[in-house]
């Protein structure tokens, strides 16, 4: 029997710790991470949150509390291997916090901002959880409010490696998400596979001098080109954000491959330049609804050589696409906090609005485009709470070109999530997506294979002009916590997936393909990966010579 193996593996502290903490698991039980609610030291008679808002209650002090990697339990201390990592950690410091809140002292008390603060604060790879508490009503008609959040060890030294098609995969970085406890991200990378190696290097700056600003840049160096990226951007980080810019450049160089049947058949150089400055204005939340107008201006150029290894490769023609374009998103306040859905043990915001967002842009030789074209992107996302715990989300999304007359590089996705809780620690979870094309970039291809979904087959195995999956899994999640260091789940699977169409680089569809499985996923529960670590094994039922009778799957993703 034969495998195809992708692993991933960080340590979020040092073997050494690890090593320590198997001597202490027999004598320091794992913890349980409750249900979060309300966490209040609130004093008794304080009105509710919203006889404050009647009231025009204002708001008064704001404490910012920030917990340890492992908490201190009850009448106990912890073990040492614990209490050296808290020790060995930098917090996450007080006015890192405090620049992300979306209210202040003096201000009016409105629960939704601070909702929406513990939905911002919940969302950085640094903190694990986070809750903002009303807890002292004063006779001035001030009420102080308490921010609490939990930190996780972000600096991650990690190495990877993986076997695919006979090659191997490696990589080795060094990372810390909340660098000097400020919020920043560096990391260095160190990257080998079958396409190319690469030395890689970026930093990520959300809070730009302590301004709503965020500044990104990223450098590679890489044996088949480079990558430059410098990007500046003022989002609209809130639902009332009245405003945002941006302004982003990129210049890549990399090597592009054509598959069939998982295996690379063709491959050639693409040289990237982009250039992206754009911005909108919205009046803020009204009724429950944001309304924001979008313009701005793209720059894209694409160039195309032959490599010295592959002379006779088929180049698609060159290309710029130079346009401005305008746009608009709407998008509904809706949000569920739940638990046991795409993660283990941690809050999780569930957006059940309804939103869209639509550009349309206008390409032309005048601006410095290589054709005439009419550029259209829309995206649609409507979620619902169906009732005993059951969520159904759709999105819709759509890209593509008006050239002479004709749909070029165009592509509609539709895909639904359906999650049917049995109870707090099982999940049935279904999911459903397709695509359609119409004539595609020479340099894209529409694959799939076990890289997007269709778990028992090889990576890129089926190529055409649309395609679809369907996966069924039911989920179990448990309480254990190994070292204090994983949320443990399980998963059993089935996917079932085709292409159609003719690529006219690959071999035509092989018709319906279907795989059954098992998996383990284990949550980081400490660490700031903010990722599920799966380890599945799939059959495939539909093997024919090339396939493999059972695939390994070992992989990191945002989700369980």
């Amino acid at each position: 029997m034969k495998y195809s193996a992708r692993c991933s593996v960080r340590l979020a502290v040092a073997s050494a710790l690890i090593t320590a903490s198997l001597a202490a698991f027999a004598t320091e039980p794992s913890t349980k991470i409750a249900v979060v609610g309300p966490r209040t030291d609130q004093h008794t008679g304080m009105p509710s949150d919203a006889e404050l808002q009647t009231r025009g209650a204002r708001i008064g002090r704001i404490e910012v509390q920030v917990d340890d990697i492992f908490e201190t339990q009850p009448a106990r201390s912890l073990a040492s291997p614990y209490r050296l990592a808290n020790a060995l950690h930098i917090s996450t410091q007080e006015e890192t916090i405090r620049q992300q809140l979306l209210f202040g002292s003096g201000e009016p008390f409105q629960r939704r901002l601070l909702d929406e603060t513990e939905r911002l604060l919940r969302g950085q790879h640094y903190l694990n959880d986070a809750t903002v508490t009303s807890t002292r009503y004063h006779e001035d008609n001030t009420v102080d409010v308490l921010v609490r959040v939990h930190d996780v060890w972000t600096l991650s030294p990690g190495f990877s490696f993986g076997r695919k098609g006979g090659e191997n995969r490696t990589r080795l970085e060094f990372e810390d998400s909340n660098f000097l406890g400020l919020g920043k991200q560096v990391s260095l990378e160190r990257s080998s596979d079958v396409d190319r190696t690469a030395w890689r290097l970026a930093y990520v700056d959300p809070n730009l001098f302590g301004t709503r600003w965020t500044l990104s840049t990223a450098y590679s160096s890489m044996s088949d080109g480079s990558e430059k990226l410098l990007a500046l951007s003022r989002p609209f980080y809130s639902l009332d954000s009245r405003w945002s810019a941006n302004v982003e450049a990129a210049d890549l160089t990399s090597s592009i491959s054509r598959y069939s049947l998982g295996k690379r058949v063709e491959r050639f150089n693409m040289q990237e330049r982009e250039l992206d400055i754009g911005g909108g204005l919205s009046e803020g939340l009204s009724n429950g609804w944001v309304t924001r107008y979008l313009a701005g201006f793209r720059y894209d150029e694409r160039a195309f050589a032959t490599r010295t290894d592959e002379p006779n490769a088929l180049l698609p023609a060159g290309r710029t696409l130079s346009y401005p374009w305008v746009g608009v998103e709407i998008l509904e306040d809706n949000y569920r906090t739940t638990r046991n859905l795409d993660q283990i043990g941690r809050t999780e915001d569930l957006y059940l609005g309804r939103s869209v967002r639509l550009e349309a842009g206008f390409a032309s030789p005048a601006l410095g485009s290589t054709r005439d074209a009419f550029i259209l992107n829309g995206a649609l996302t409507a979620g619902a709470a169906l009732g005993n715990e059951r969520f159904l989300i759709n999105t819709i999304g759509t890209r593509g070109r008006i050239e002479g007359g004709a749909l070029v590089d165009a592509v509609l996705e539709a895909g639904s999530r359906f999650y049917l809780r049995q109870s707090q620690r099982r999940v049935f979870f279904a999911s459903a997506n397709a695509t359609v094309t119409s004539n595609l970039d020479p340099e894209k291809q529409l694959l799939l294979g076990g890289d997007n979904g269709l778990r028992g087959y090889p990576l890129r195995y089926q190529a055409g002009s649309a395609n679809a999956l369907i996966s069924l899994e039911q989920r179990f999640y448990t309480s254990w916590q190994p070292l204090k260091l994983f949320n443990v789940g399980a998963a059993v699977f089935f996917d079932a997936g085709r292409s159609w169409g003719r690529d006219e680089y690959a071999a035509p569809p092989a018709g319906w393909l279907k795989d059954v499985g098992i998996g383990l996923r284990l949550g980081s529960a400490r660490s700031g990966l903010g990722s599920v670590l799966h380890i599945d094994l799939a059959m495939p039922l539909d093997r024919t010579r090339d396939i493999d009778s059972m695939q390994l799957l070992i992989e990191s993703r945002k989700s369980f």
